[in-house]
C-alpha cells in the first residue's frame, strides 16, 4: 500500500481512479470498517463522499494531530477539496495539490486562510521537526497578527526559549534521553549512547534530539559528547519530566524527579513511545523513544 489512499463509494470509483492516478495512490471502495483498517498505516487519505460519513468513521480513531493521517474530503463532483484533519500536517498541501485537477481547495486553518504562514509550514520548508510542539498554538496565533521572526542559530550554542517560542531541528525519528553521574567524562557518554543506538539499530543521523534534566546543564562531559555527535541537547524542566507517564521507577526520586533518561526521551518524542527503556552503561543511563 502506498502512503496515500483514495476511498470512494462504489458509484464514484471512476472519479477515485482519476484522483488516484494523479496522486500515485491506491484506490479502495468504501466499507464501514475501511477507515479503521487503513488509518494506522497510511499518511494521507482522500475520501470522495459526504463529509458526514467521513467524520463518523474517523472520530473514534483520532489520537493526536501529530500522528494521525491527513484526511481530505473531496465532493463527489470533484469540485472541492476540504482538509478535514491535519491541515497543518499535510492535508492543506494535499488539497492544494489536487487543484491541478481543477478541484478547488477549501482551506479553513486560520493562518493559511488569511494568507499567513504557520510554524508547521516553516518546519516543512526547512526540513525540520518541531521539538516543543505545544508551542505551536501560541506561535501560530501570534502569526495571525504579526510577522513572527525566524532565527537561524548555528552551533555550538545554547538557546533558552519560552513556551511561546517554537524550536525546530533537523528531521529525525528518535529521541535519546540521558542521565549521568556528576563529573561524567565525554567518552563515557559517547560510548553509552553509541552502544544504545547500536543495540536498537538506530543510526545517529536518525536522532532528532538528545535530552536530559535541566539539573545537568553544567555537566561539561555530557555537553561535549553531544557536540562530538553533532547533535542537539535539550534540557528538560522538572515539571515536564514529572508529567510523563509509563516510566520505570528511578533513583531520581531522591532529587525530586520521577526519572531522567526515560521521561526526558518521552518528553520530546513524536509518538511518546519507548523504543528502549532505560539501560545503565557505567555512569550513564540511556533511553530511546520515538
Amino acid at each position: 500500500m502506498t502512503d496515500t489512499v483514495v476511498i470512494a463509494l462504489f458509484r464514484f470509483l471512476g472519479e477515485a481512479e482519476r484522483v488516484a492516478q494523479f496522486l500515485g495512490a491506491d484506490v479502495r471502495e468504501y466499507t464501514p470498517d475501511l477507515f479503521s483498517e487503513i488509518f494506522p498505516h497510511t499518511r494521507r487519505i482522500v475520501a470522495i463522499m459526504s463529509m458526514g460519513i467521513v467524520v463518523r468513521s474517523i472520530a473514534p480513531l483520532l489520537h493526536d494531530k501529530w500522528n494521525d493521517p491527513a484526511v481530505v474530503v473531496v465532493s463527489t463532483d470533484l469540485a472541492y477539496a476540504i482538509p478535514l484533519i491535519g491541515g497543518h500536517h499535510g492535508a492543506n498541501e494535499l488539497a492544494k495539490e489536487l487543484s491541478a485537477l481543477g478541484i478547488q481547495p477549501v482551506i479553513t486553518t486560520a493562518t493559511e486562510a488569511t494568507g499567513r504562514d504557520s510554524v508547521e509550514a516553516v518546519g516543512e520548508r526547512s526540513r525540520c521537526d518541531i521539538v516543543n510542539r505545544e508551542s505551536t498554538r501560541q506561535v501560530n496565533a501570534a502569526m495571525l497578527d504579526i510577522d513572527v521572526p525566524v532565527f537561524a542559530v548555528k552551533g555550538p550554542g545554547i538557546v533558552i526559549a519560552g513556551p511561546d517560542v517554537s524550536i525546530l531541528l533537523k528531521k529525525g525519528e528518535f529521541t535519546v534521553g540521558i542521565g549521568c553521574r556528576k563529573g561524567v567524562k565525554m567518552q563515557e557518554v559517547l560510548d553509552a549512547i553509541r552502544n544504545a543506538l547500536a543495540e536498537t539499530g538506530v543510526a545517529e543521523h536518525d536522532v532528532l534530539v538528545y535530552a536530559t534534566t535541566q539539573k545537568k546543564s553544567g555537566e561539561r562531559g555530557l555537553s561535549e559528547a553531544i557536540s562530538a555527535l553533532s547533535g542537539n541537547l535539550i534540557f528538560v524542566d522538572d515539571e515536564t519530566i514529572n508529567a510523563q507517564t509509563g516510566i520505570t521507577l528511578s533513583r531520581a526520586t531522591k532529587i525530586g524527579l520521577l526519572g531522567v533518561a526515560e521521561p526526558c526521551a518521552l518528553a520530546v518524542a513524536k509518538r511518546k513511545q519507548l523504543v528502549m527503556g532505560k539501560k545503565v552503561y557505567g555512569r550513564v543511563t540511556v533511553a530511546i523513544a520515538h
